[in-house]
C-alpha cells in the first residue's frame, strides 16, 4: 500500500509540469491569436447581419444601453463546437441582466448554422452573411483573425474587451453583471 501511494505520488508530481505547461497554452491563445483586436475604447463599429431565419436585420445599435456579448464563430469551428455549451451556460446566467449575447456566425450553410445552434439550445441572437469568415465585412471591421473571437461592447457602444478565450469572457462578466 505504502508503494501504492509513493507511485501516485511521483506520478502528480511529475504530471504538475505537464498540467502547468497545458494552462500556460491556454492562456497565452489572447497573445497569440487576439493581438490585432479592437481596443478597449474603441467605438464598436455597427453592423447590419441577416438574423438566423434570414427574416429580419440584427444591428448592434439596436442594443445600446446593455452590454453586449459578439461571439464571432461558426460551426464547422471545431474550437467554436467545443466552447458553445459554455457560451449558452453564460447566456443562461445574465438573464435579467444588462447583457445581450449576439452570436455571428461565418457559416455559408443557413441549415448547418441552424442545426448546430438548436443541437447546442442556444436561445441568443444569431446573425451571419453565410459569406466565407475572410470574406465578410463584418470579420475586417472586428479584426477576426481567429475563431472564436468575442467582444464584450458597454451601453454606450465602445468595446471594453476581446478575446479569443471565453472563460475570459465569463470572468470579466462576472465584475460587471
Amino acid at each position: 500500500m505504502k508503494n501504492l501511494k509513493s507511485i501516485i505520488l511521483l506520478f502528480i508530481v511529475a504530471a504538475l509540469p505537464v498540467l502547468a505547461f497545458a494552462q500556460a497554452a491556454e492562456e497565452d491563445l489572447d497573445h497569440k491569436y487576439a493581438t490585432n483586436l479592437l481596443k478597449q475604447g474603441d467605438t464598436a463599429p455597427d453592423f447590419a447581419l441577416p438574423s438566423l431565419d434570414g427574416k429580419t436585420t440584427v444591428r448592434l445599435s439596436d442594443y445600446r444601453g446593455k452590454y453586449v456579448v459578439l461571439d464571432f464563430w461558426a460551426s464547422w469551428c471545431g474550437d467554436c463546437r467545443k466552447d458553445m455549451p459554455a457560451i449558452v451556460k453564460m447566456h443562461k446566467e445574465c438573464e435579467g441582466k444588462n447583457v445581450a449575447f449576439v452570436g455571428v456566425s461565418f457559416d455559408t450553410n443557413r441549415e448547418a448554422w441552424k442545426k448546430f445552434v438548436q443541437s447546442q439550445g442556444v436561445k441568443y441572437t444569431q446573425a451571419g452573411e453565410l459569406k466565407k469568415w475572410k470574406e465578410s465585412q463584418i470579420s475586417k471591421d472586428y479584426k477576426v483573425e481567429w475563431l472564436p473571437t468575442m467582444y464584450v461592447i458597454d451601453p454606450e457602444g465602445k468595446v471594453v474587451f476581446g478575446t479569443v478565450v471565453s472563460d475570459k469572457v465569463k470572468i470579466f462578466l462576472n465584475v460587471v453583471k
